[in-house]
């Protein structure tokens, strides 16, 4: 049987934890303090824990307070995705698709591929959600996104299936004040004595560890300063002249005045886009949005 109760009692706690003040989240609730205080201490002795130290400051989380939030706050964020289906469905809208993309998915593939499934499938409702490339493979297997956009090669994980869209060749990004920023090409062993900028291996490992092979095949080990969680943010810290960084030629179009994009001699290429699916997700709109896909792709 569901736990209304606690429910209700798990939402003031994730407010007061936003928050960290009693007050102003009694505030954004619109509620008087009082109740709201002592709704906490009826979780709290419900669960036998204290989750607050209170102080003149405010509230902040106890160990067993921060252990908690993130399960609370992921409840919450399905119960309002769940709320948001209901609803959509009361309004005649016919099955729900949530896509997970990486920024540059959102720019290149999504707003074509969004603007034709809503075409072809007007009762369906689609929901977009910001990811790192990372967080593609829990995402999916926990159900939360059904498809994912992004920078994604080889096993992808128990279950998933991934597809490569996009493949881009690497240049080198240097201020325009850099000693080879005149050059018209450039081999990778020039780099050897530069500060690398490097899209993070936690967020795509196997990208990360392409561009290190690459290195090692030229003699030297990149000396990776800034390890960032954006192509775009390599290219935006080498403006700020922390290095150097490799990134897809594609990133051109977003380069600062103050930086260059030079080719590099040897092809490197990465995948920049991909998708992904869990095969034993059975909801029907992957079908179709994977359908087509295949047409845009010329995979068909």
């Amino acid at each position: 049987m569901i736990n209304f109760r606690l429910m209700r009692h798990l939402w003031l706690f994730l407010v007061v934890a936003e928050e960290q003040h009693f007050g102003r989240a009694a505030k954004r609730l619109g509620m008087t303090q009082p109740p709201l205080t002592e709704q906490i201490q009826i979780l709290e002795n419900a669960l036998k824990v204290k989750l607050f130290i209170r102080s003149k400051r405010g509230a902040q989380l106890t160990p067993i307070g921060q252990a908690i939030y993130p399960a609370v706050k992921k409840f919450s964020d399905q119960m309002e995705q769940l709320e948001f289906a209901v609803s959509e469905a009361i309004h005649g809208q016919n099955g729900t698709l949530t896509i997970g993309g990486i920024s540059t998915a959102m720019f290149e593939v999504l707003p074509n591929l969004l603007d034709q499934l809503r075409h072809e499938h007007p009762d369906l409702t689609i929901l977009v959600k910001e990811i790192d490339s990372a967080d593609a493979a829990p995402l999916l297997e926990s159900g939360e996104i059904d498809l994912a956009f992004a920078r994604l090669q080889g096993e992808v994980g128990t279950n998933l299936k991934s597809i490569k869209l996009i493949e881009d060749s690497l240049v080198v990004v240097v201020p325009k004040s850099h000693h080879l920023a005149s050059n018209q090409q450039i081999e990778l062993k020039q780099l050897s004595e530069e500060i690398f900028i490097m899209f993070s291996r936690k967020f795509s490992p196997i990208y990360f560890d392409t561009i290190v092979s690459a290195c090692n095949t030229s003699g030297f080990s990149p000396r990776i300063l800034h390890e960032v969680h954006s192509v775009s943010t390599q290219v935006a810290f080498v403006s700020c002249g922390q290095g150097i960084a490799l990134v897809p030629a594609s990133l051109r179009k977003i380069a600062p005045e103050n930086v260059v994009c030079i080719p590099l001699k040897e092809t490197i290429e990465v995948v920049t886009t991909a998708i992904a699916w869990n095969t034993r997700n059975t909801n029907p709109a992957i079908v179709s949005a994977l359908d087509q896909v295949a047409k845009n792709f010329n995979m068909v």
